[in-house]
């Protein structure tokens, strides 16, 4: 009797192992698509990023150099 108490114990734990591991199967997954989801945010915001920046940089470029604008105004 002993015998099958300690089998039934064990039959226990191993259920609740296997519960246990689905869970985080489970979590697993909903971990690796929040992964990728965020990955596609951050590529996106990059992309987005870079392309403000060529924006701010095409604006600089048109803005007049104010190092020669000073010098040819300065009349000393």
């Amino acid at each position: 009797m002993a015998n099958q108490n300690h089998i039934d114990q064990i039959a226990e734990r191993v259920e609740r192992l296997l519960v246990r591991y689905a869970e985080l199967q489970r979590t697993n997954v909903l971990l690796s698509n929040q992964v990728e989801a965020l990955t596609h945010e951050r590529d996106t915001l990059k992309s987005r990023l870079n392309a403000a920046r060529a924006r701010v940089d095409a604006l600089l470029d048109r803005l007049p150099d104010t190092s020669t604008t000073a010098v040819q105004k300065d009349p000393s």
